[in-house]
């Protein structure tokens, strides 16, 4: 031991563990083990950036504030171990073999067991349509018909009339607005369905990216920022569009774009997923290819929340033949908005071409038909759970 005039007195303490209710909760339970009495601030950091670290320490925030978390946290350990232990035990004495109950992988075997159940006893039933193909130039469909024979006579009806009656041409201009910022479970499904990687290989790859500087915090719920934030994300996106050369449209100077992504109130522990500004100088191709990718997701939704709607012109026809109505509809791309930074930033990962169809224009009257046809389809069962459907009903793969 060294002599007592060399022993620095210690008056407070930081923490700097994980900024959220587990890291709390590590933090709290180490200390009261040490019975430290000495008061203490916390340290809260959503990147790694030395910027975001050092403006981290500059702002230390009292212990007090995150009382609530904790509670919070201990709450939820306590339970896992009254549910979790308790109840595995229950029913492996009652079973006579190991069996594990949890809050999470219970009910998701459950919905699991019920869903393949409904597919194991789903029987396809066959339905027909019968389709026209119009001198307008478009194919209008039938309602779909569960019996063949009068499917056909509806064929055979068309056939002999070769005249179709439009009864009403309906034009709507419709807009899809730009998608949210991601939180861990949104990344999750997105990589799911687009790259086919699983829960727990999206997390990795994010949390390698945070370790790496180049993305935020990942174990986010949050879609949004703080209006302390806003600021950063603003050059944050001029800086990223500057580097894939993508040129934002008009912007209203007096709305700032990023508007739309901040809320505070839905900001818990830690803002959205986002690059960072180390991310814009990093060699990429140096990645793990897992890597790249989800960095890609996430350079594209944060472009894509803050650029204008999506656009189109939708066009519902209906016309009449045989007794029978018969509908057609197709879009029209008014203003591309972030589906243009979609197509930009993703195109190798979506790997399909954007196909509308646009409807001629057609006035409200008799047309021919150019030729008339039977189709034949099934009804499908239910689809087998994936991750991404799982994430879609709110079961999270992280604390």
């Amino acid at each position: 031991m060294p002599s007592s005039n060399k022993v620095r007195k210690v008056t407070s303490e930081n923490y700097p563990t994980d900024a959220g209710r587990e890291g709390e909760l590590i933090f709290r339970l180490v200390y009261q083990q040490a019975g430290c009495k000495k008061p203490f601030s916390r340290l809260w950091l959503s990147s790694m950036e030395d910027s975001a670290i050092r403006d981290g320490f500059a702002n230390l925030k009292p212990s007090t504030e995150y009382d609530a978390l904790y509670q919070a946290a201990l709450c939820r350990e306590r339970a896992d171990w009254m549910v979790g232990i308790n109840a595995s035990r229950l029913f492996s004495c009652l079973y006579g073999q190991p069996l594990a109950v949890g809050r999470v992988m219970t009910p998701v075997l459950a919905m699991t067991v019920v869903r393949e159940a409904a597919i194991a006893a789903f029987v396809p039933e066959k339905f027909y349509t019968v389709d026209l193909e119009l001198t307008s130039g478009c194919t209008a469909s039938s309602r779909r018909i569960s019996e063949k024979d009068a499917a056909e006579n509806l064929l055979a009806e068309c056939r002999k009339e070769m005249i179709s009656t439009i009864q009403k041409v309906t034009r709507k201009e419709k807009s899809e607005n730009p998608p949210l910022l991601y939180d861990l479970t949104t990344l999750q499904r997105d990589a799911n369905r687009l790259l086919g990687y699983s829960a727990q290989q999206t997390l990795n790859y994010v949390q390698s990216l945070y370790e790496k500087k180049l993305a935020t915090y990942p174990r986010t719920d949050s879609c949004y920022i703080t209006d302390d934030d806003e600021e950063m994300l603003a050059e944050l996106t001029d800086e990223l569009e500057v580097f894939l050369g993508i040129t934002p449209e008009d912007v209203d100077e007096a709305v700032p774009r990023t508007r739309r992504t901040v809320n505070r109130e839905k900001v818990t522990d830690h803002h959205a997923i986002l690059p960072t500004r180390s991310m814009l100088q990093a060699d990429l191709e140096a990645l793990p290819k897992g890597e790249q990718n989800v960095l890609k997701l996430i350079i594209a939704r944060t472009l894509m929340a803050v650029s204008k709607p999506f656009r189109y012109l939708e066009t519902l026809l209906t016309t009449e033949c045989a007794g029978e109505e018969f509908t057609a509809k197709g879009k029209e791309v008014l203003e591309k908005g972030w589906k243009a930074v979609e197509r930009k930033v993703l195109a190798d990962i979506l790997n399909r071409k954007q196909e509308l169809t646009a409807l001629p224009n057609a006035a409200e009257n008799e047309c021919g038909i150019l030729n008339a046809e039977l189709k034949e389809g099934q009804t499908s069962p239910p689809k087998h759970f994936t991750e991404d459907i799982c994430c879609e009903r709110g079961i999270r793969n992280h604390p």
